[in-house]
């Protein structure tokens, strides 16, 4: 017989023991569904293996369970997290301001946008922002610099006011 028979064979003859069992641990029928399936895919897997064992079915039973197990230890640990922080606060909905700099930051060339975002966004000083893009100080600085002037145009503002002015 082949693997694939031999598989077909021991999932019919198996699959709803199995499945009643883990139902009756999770007392969910979609969660115990999940959980079973997995635990025939990882034994297909491993077919050539498991299919020597004196007990096939109780391997998948024993996998199918730990998987079950896992999976509401995880939602019980976001559930206690939940608990604990509360629900989260309302991401406020960004002004018609920040539509426009976002708007006009995507029209900027990628090095431009990179060094104004890790300059301005995440506060990097222009040598880390050097670092971190491969790219020589004086670069950055043009970079920054073009990318202000660039601004300043796209949203119809004086150049020296634009994110701070001339400090790169």
């Amino acid at each position: 017989m082949s693997d694939t028979a031999d598989f077909d064979a021991f999932y019919r003859g198996a699959r709803q023991r199995v499945l009643g069992f883990v139902y009756v641990l999770t007392g969910d029928l979609a969660e115990a569904q999940d959980a079973v399936q997995e635990a025939f895919i990882r034994a297909w897997q491993r077919w050539s293996a498991i299919r020597e064992y004196e007990r096939p079915e109780a391997w998948v039973r024993m996998v199918a369970c730990r998987i079950a197990t896992s999976r509401w230890r995880s939602m019980r640990s976001r559930l206690n997290a939940h608990r604990r922080h509360g629900v989260a606060a309302p991401v406020a909905v960004p002004g018609t301001e920040t539509v426009e700099v976002v708007a006009a930051l995507r029209q900027l060339p990628d090095e431009q946008r990179v060094a104004i975002a890790l300059y301005y966004l995440v506060g990097l000083p222009v040598i880390e922002v050097a670092r971190e893009t491969g790219a020589p100080v004086g670069t950055v600085k043009a970079r920054l610099a073009r990318g202000r002037k660039a601004l300043a145009g796209l949203l119809s503002l004086d150049p020296l006011e634009t994110l701070g002015g001339g400090n790169a």
